[in-house]
């Protein structure tokens, strides 16, 4: 018999465990080399991994449970084929007999998964009283949930019950207690979120963010892209979009001002000469931040395929932790879903991010003119113990003259 161990794999510089959130293929199946075969979730990425060799796998740990790099999750009987299903045999039909058949015995308690228990814990669920539908009758979490909402319905009703008396007047009429569904329900952070919830606290209280705003008129960027887009996605595959130019200002007005492109290392400034630029993504497990690696030797075809890579990897759940490292400076754009200002949260160690948002029109004066122009608020956050106001500012605004004059991007003046 040869095994080959499947083992958690090193997903990261800083990762050290992960969550095995579930298995693609059960225990026992005939299993492909390079096909997937469970997924692993981190603190920083959930991605698919997949199947070292060929052969019938032997499941080791269960769905749900904490695992450390390195740690044999599984085994792979290399040397077994592919199970064909037996025919069961028939068993003879018997006569009917007149003495009594012989009692069962009482089914011994279904023992939860430790995702499962953690829910019927928190709901104050017993065991007992929860009939598991996994392999063996253990209780799996969606058994857990299912039995969380029911006893839900049953305490409320109680609880309804209970407040409609005390707000029953000794000599008056009862008063009538809330009506509609009021139930709640839990459910455990993912190993993203949290790690999302740590590094935005660590932002708030291991830097001195502050904020500055501009507004750019992003008329010449719309004209351009009206007048060059269908061309430009013939011959690129890619649509010109606002990210591209965004990213090329942010690359122009980083080498005006190096410092926002450097970062802290306890009392050391460390200044990084490349343009690694994140654009933030948003997605069903939160929002992931992939990084555009050498923007500055990038056309704006390749960051716009670029863009639409990584984007379309993190919303897919296959987004790398390699993928997600390192990035010196942050774009996010909370314009796509509306928003009109706000204060974008610095991502360390990085010491700047800029924020867009939502183009509207506006009445804006220009050559002692009232005109109505398209016009998008700008914020830059950035740590004041690194980047002082003034140059905060004056980078914020070689962003404000790049977008509003796209040809000092490709003349880089």
């Amino acid at each position: 018999m040869a095994i080959e161990q499947v083992k958690v794999p090193q997903v990261g510089e800083s990762i050290t465990e992960g969550t095995l959130n579930r298995w693609f293929k059960p225990d026992g199946a005939y299993v492909k080399a390079d096909e997937p075969l469970y997924e692993l979730g981190t603190d920083k990425a959930t991605q698919e991994v997949a199947a070292p060799a060929t052969g019938v796998l032997e499941i080791l740990v269960k769905e749900g449970e904490t695992v450390t790099v390195g740690a044999v999750i599984a085994k792979i009987d290399t040397a077994a084929t592919a199970r064909l299903p037996v025919a069961k045999p028939v068993a003879p039909k018997s006569t009917p007999s007149m003495s009594k058949p012989p009692e069962q015995p009482a089914p011994a308690t279904a023992i939860p998964s430790p995702a499962a228990k953690r829910v019927l814990e928190e709901a104050g669920v017993n065991t007992s009283d929860v009939t598991g539908t996994g392999p063996g009758g253990r209780i799996t979490k969606g058994d857990a949930i299912l039995a969380q909402e029911t006893g839900n319905r049953k305490q409320e009703t109680e609880v309804r019950s209970q407040k409609t008396e005390e707000r029953t007047p000794p000599n008056g009429p009862p008063v009538p207690a809330p009506t509609g569904d009021r139930r709640i329900t839990r459910e455990p952070m993912s190993q993203v979120r949290k790690r999302i919830a740590t590094r935005l606290l660590e932002s708030q209280t291991t830097t001195a963010t502050l904020t500055t705003f501009n507004e750019a008129d992003m008329t010449a960027i719309q004209e351009l892209r009206a007048k060059y887009n269908e061309r430009f996605e013939k011959k690129h595959g890619a649509k010109l979009g606002f990210m591209s130019v965004f990213v090329k200002a942010a690359v122009e007005a980083l080498k005006a001002f190096p410092l926002v492109n450097a970062r802290l290392d306890g009392s050391d400034i460390v200044h990084q000469h490349f343009y690694d630029i994140g654009v933030a993504v948003s997605t069903d497990k939160g929002l992931m931040v992939p990084v555009i690696r050498g923007a500055d030797q990038l056309s704006f075809a390749e960051i716009e395929k670029k863009i639409a890579e990584v984007a379309k990897k993190a919303r897919d759940g296959k987004v790398s932790v390699a993928d997600l490292e390192g990035g010196t400076f942050t774009i996010t754009n909370g314009g796509i879903f509306g928003s009109m200002l706000s204060t974008p949260i610095l991502n360390p160690p990085q010491c700047a991010i800029l924020g867009m948002h939502a183009i509207q029109k506006r009445a804006v004066v220009i050559n002692d003119q009232i005109v109505i122009r398209p016009m998008m608020y700008l914020a830059l956050s950035y740590d004041h113990r690194l980047i002082d106001g003034r140059e905060a500012v004056q980078f914020l605004v070689r962003i404000k003259e790049c977008v509003e004059n796209p040809e000092r991007i490709l003349f880089e003046i």
